[in-house]
């Protein structure tokens, strides 16, 4: 082994908003006080639940990804694992995010943009 993953880091417009959306996905402590980082208003982490740590970082003029547009790709994205798809698809609209692809009965999975564009999916447990 050669490294050991410190953190996920997504580049957004507004990192508090960013942070507080996916808080109230994966709960865990919005900016808790951590050697590893330096905090301030382009800067933000969220320590998930469980010991994830997920950073968020200011850029200006974020553009952010158009799936499934290969012209502004998706870059990465992250699967969240939950009991119910219906449920869970419900809450993260109310939370802010943007249905991109609801796919059939048939799938385990639904793909959402969080508020910054960055797409995630719901995965069925």
């Amino acid at each position: 082994m050669i490294a050991k993953l410190q953190c996920v880091v997504l580049d957004c417009a507004d990192v508090v908003e960013l942070s507080r959306f996916y808080q109230s996905l994966l709960g865990g402590v919005v900016n808790q006080p951590d050697p590893r980082w330096s905090l301030g208003d382009g800067w933000a982490t969220l320590h998930a639940d469980g010991g994830f740590v997920l950073a968020f970082q200011r850029v200006e003029d974020h553009r952010p990804p158009q799936w499934p547009d290969p012209a502004r790709p998706q870059q990465f994205h992250l699967d969240l694992e939950v009991e119910d798809l219906g449920q869970a698809q419900e809450e993260v609209l109310t939370r802010g995010a943007t249905l991109l692809d609801e796919g059939d009965e048939r799938r385990s999975w639904r793909i959402f943009a969080d508020p910054a564009g960055h797409p995630f999916c719901l995965v069925r447990h």
